[in-house]
């Protein structure tokens, strides 16, 4: 019987550096997990491994999380085994819901959909072969790996606030200055607002895994009936960035303007003043800070996922388009509304985004000259923003309306260039076919 003529023989030369590749992944990944398992027990806390098992049998720590990473291991099963799925995670939980509420515990959902997301691995090691079994458990990957990124940053920020006793909170709200000191105005602006403004900020805030979530399964909706993942989404990216992102804070251990100069420093602030008063400028240094308080400001991680997240809406439906902005604009605004970042924590985590972006798409497609160049310049600015913000955030304050503009130019500089090479990446649609003029030559009667 003759083969197709589009598969490839069994030892083809692409499967087996492709398997190597994954194999390599996932050593470096349970590597890295331990290493965190370690520095975490080193401090007398549990680690990312210890919280991602307890939550096999005690409350999780978010249900919706864990449902979420549940959906994303269901692209890979067709729509009966995701029914199944989802009856299973289901009742497993009313289970647990009933058994806590009879102990008088926490109720709490979400061990169910763990359960599932395990018993799927179960079932791809034991009852499936080939790529079937390869597509399964990278789906299940795919699902923990949303969890357990959340663990991870977890303890990135414990190992932040252990390691990094003095913050430079003080230079980057010297460079503030000259952008406005976006903070402070944000901040009057929510407490403004009242109860109902500060808890929908503090819903969509804490929802971005969520909405990151929904937007990589309407990317990868078409996984079960193609039977492969495509080369990028969102996902890949949202991972990287969580990954990444931490050991820049082990560089530039920043706290925040609510921590730093507001009330939720305590003792530790340098003034109650957020965001009521501006700070005074000269004289920024480093000063010490708890070891409680995570220094995970800069760049914003926020800002870096929900920028990415605006990113793979643009090509989704018009309401996937404008969720993106909508989440966008509403984390930019808690952010700084919250005292969370300061302004020049977002333009960092802007250009972070994209360089992490565009060197993810070009792992994808492949590296070439363009590719190269981008990632380069990402990196280049986003070097040059930290290090002006350490050595000249005093010439920056006593010149606004010089480096104020600067440093959003500089900014947009990136957005441009992402825009402008990408758009020369993405395949061009081939014209549809010109009707052929019709001859105005009487034709010839037929006999």
């Amino acid at each position: 019987m003759a083969s197709r003529p589009d598969a490839g023989p069994p030892s083809s030369p692409w499967r087996q550096p492709r398997t190597v590749l994954w194999g390599a992944v996932g050593v470096a990944t349970l590597g890295f997990l331990i290493a965190l398992e370690c520095a975490a027990r080193h401090y007398g806390l549990p680690g990312p491994i210890t919280n991602q098992a307890r939550e096999v049998i005690f409350v999780p720590a978010s249900g919706p999380l864990l449902y979420a990473g549940l959906a994303l291991t269901m692209v890979v099963l067709t729509w009966r085994q995701r029914l199944i799925a989802a009856c299973a995670a289901v009742g497993i939980d009313v289970v647990f819901f009933l058994v806590r509420w009879a102990a008088g515990s926490e109720l709490e959902f979400g061990n169910g959909a763990l359960w599932v997301i395990l018993g799927c691995a179960v079932i791809a090691v034991t009852r499936r072969t080939g790529a079937e079994r390869a597509l399964l458990l990278k789906g299940v990957g795919l699902g923990l790996l949303l969890v357990a990124g959340h663990k991870t940053g977890d303890t990135w920020l414990l190992i932040t606030s252990k390691t990094r006793p003095e913050v430079l909170d003080p230079y980057v709200a010297t460079t503030d200055h000259a952008l406005g000191n976006p903070s402070w105005l944000v901040g009057q602006f929510v407490e403004a607002t009242g109860s109902f403004g500060s808890t929908f900020l503090h819903l969509v805030y804490g929802q971005l895994p969520l909405a990151a979530a929904i937007v990589g399964l309407y990317q990868l909706r078409h996984v079960a009936d193609e039977r492969r993942f495509p080369a990028h989404h969102l996902v890949r990216t949202f991972l990287v960035v969580g990954l990444v992102g931490p050991a820049i804070y082990m560089i530039f251990p920043v706290v925040g303007p609510v921590f730093a100069y507001g009330a939720e420093g305590g003792h530790w602030a340098t003034a109650n003043v957020w965001p009521d008063t501006l700070p005074s400028v000269g004289g920024p240094h480093p000063i010490l800070f708890d070891g409680v308080t995570p220094r995970n400001c800069m760049p914003s991680l926020h800002t870096a996922w929900a920028t990415t997240l605006f990113i793979h809406s643009r090509k989704g439906s018009r309401a996937m388009r404008f969720a993106g902005a909508f989440w966008l604009v509403a984390t930019l605004t808690a952010t700084l509304g919250f005292g969370y970042h300061y302004g020049a924590d977002l333009l960092a985590g802007v250009v972070f985004a994209l360089t992490i972006e565009a060197a993810m798409r070009s792992f994808a497609r492949g590296w070439d000259r363009s590719a190269v160049q981008l990632v380069a310049y990402g990196t280049a600015v986003f070097t040059l923003l930290l290090v002006s913000y350490r050595f000249l955030s005093e010439p920056m304050a006593g010149h606004p309306w010089a480096f104020g503009p600067l440093l959003v130019l500089v900014t947009a500089s990136v957005v441009l260039g992402y825009l402008r090479t990408t758009r020369q990446w993405d395949p061009k649609a081939d014209p549809a076919p010109r009707p052929e003029p019709q001859s105005t030559e009487p034709q010839p009667e037929l006999a």
